[in-house]
């Protein structure tokens, strides 16, 4: 059976109790803000192409209180950071926050540096249900779940949901040091139940993609526990290359280029990887924009085949699967009402995501547990809300 996603009402309660313990009062402020999972379009942000997430129900969740000092203390109840689960630091100015240790305060730190205003000294806590290092952005739910935070604790909105994500993705540039695209922060922000969202990464415009007659279907996310084996310089090795590709073409980036450009690549006998990392971002765009389309129309099954599609391009020329991935994918397809299964995010390690049919999905799982040598952790979602203030009761 697929791993039960803990609760929103729940996870409240956690942060609500932990804040009592911890301060002695109780806190004022509650706001969450999910993670993500990209249905289609990988690879293609760089490329000024298009991508199709959607917020998952899986959220970061902050609860606290103005505390009239001048320093903010936060206490994160992740696992992960364990013994370092507490910091507290100065707000004089939210243009003096400078990062530091622990190294998850620095995406709070950022992002109190990029709201529009000072900030006043607060005391919070933060859980989470989004699973670190799977490929789900949490480190996005994190950024935007802060700002979000700070907009309720001032009072003080962004004009526009772009200058929030926008703010958030420079915090995780600027603090955490992660070159990450702006996918995941718009998402986040931008999230709509019943919707996936298509961005446009050359102009940052969007639209809702209404998936009102996904009744009978759902999507399972598949996390491989694999850690991500892509390494920053084999990252970049493909961004660079991509680069190179639409600089010999004399094209501002990839999103311009067409199939027939690849001919006047191959004309040119540049490496064959060239042709390869190009091919797919060319089709990918295009596939990206086509799902869109079926997903409007309800065609699941032209849906489902793109994402198949999606994937072997990811393995075959753009070369970011892995034996686990693939595993996955193919134990997945193996299943009869299972319309399309890919690997989501970078690659090498992480999640797959697959569409299939609600009364399958116990088949599926189990078939899939039964291929696949590792222990893997299995979600089942639908697209969920964005980020919000929260009741407090």
């Amino acid at each position: 059976m697929a791993t039960n996603v803990l609760n929103l009402n729940d996870i409240k309660s956690r942060a609500l109790e932990a804040f009592a313990n911890k301060f002695k009062e109780n806190a004022n402020v509650c706001v969450c803000a999910p993670g993500r999972v990209n249905l289609i379009g990988e690879h293609t942000d760089y490329n000024e192409g298009f991508v199709l997430p959607m917020a998952l129900p899986m959220v970061t969740l902050i609860v606290g209180k103005r505390n009239n000092m001048d320093k903010c203390k936060i206490v994160s109840l992740s696992e992960i950071v364990s013994s370092e689960n507490y910091v507290e630091f100065e707000v004089r100015s939210h243009k003096s926050i400078k990062p530091g240790e622990p190294k998850w305060a620095n995406y709070v730190k950022g992002c109190i540096a990029n709201f529009i205003c000072d900030v006043p000294s607060f005391n919070a806590v933060i859980v989470s249900s989004v699973p670190v290092g799977a490929g789900l952005s949490s480190s996005a739910a994190l950024e935007v779940a802060t700002y979000t935070f700070l907009e309720a604790l001032t009072g003080i909105k962004s004009e526009k949901p772009q200058d929030k994500a926008l703010a958030c993705q420079r915090a995780e540039h600027d603090f955490a040091g992660v070159p990450c695209g702006i996918m995941d922060q718009f998402i986040s922000v931008m999230g709509k139940e019943g919707y996936a969202l298509l961005l446009d990464c050359k102009d940052l415009s969007t639209k809702q993609i209404p998936m009102s007659q996904i009744n009978d279907y759902i999507f399972l996310i598949t996390n491989s526990n694999a850690p991500h084996k892509l390494s920053s310089s084999a990252y970049c090795e493909r961004r660079d290359c991509c680069y190179e590709a639409a600089k010999r073409l004399n094209k501002k980036s990839l999103r311009e280029v067409s199939m027939s450009d690849i001919q006047v690549l191959k004309s040119q006998n540049v490496p064959e990887e060239m042709i390869k990392r190009t091919r797919h971002v060319v089709t990918e765009i295009q596939r990206t924009i086509d799902a869109a389309d079926a997903l409007e129309k309800g065609n699941f099954d032209k849906f489902g085949q793109l994402m198949n599609e999606s994937h072997d391009s990811l393995k075959t020329d753009y070369e970011v699967s892995s034996v686990e991935l693939d595993t996955l994918v193919i134990a997945a397809r193996a299943i009869n009402g299972v319309l399309g299964s890919r690997l989501t995010g970078a690659g090498f390690g992480g999640c797959t995501v697959t569409l299939l049919k609600k009364d399958v999905i116990d088949e599926a799982i189990n078939h899939m547990k039964a291929k696949y040598s590792g222990n893997a952790t299995f979600y089942i979602a639908s697209p969920a809300m964005g980020a919000r203030i929260l009741d407090i009761n």
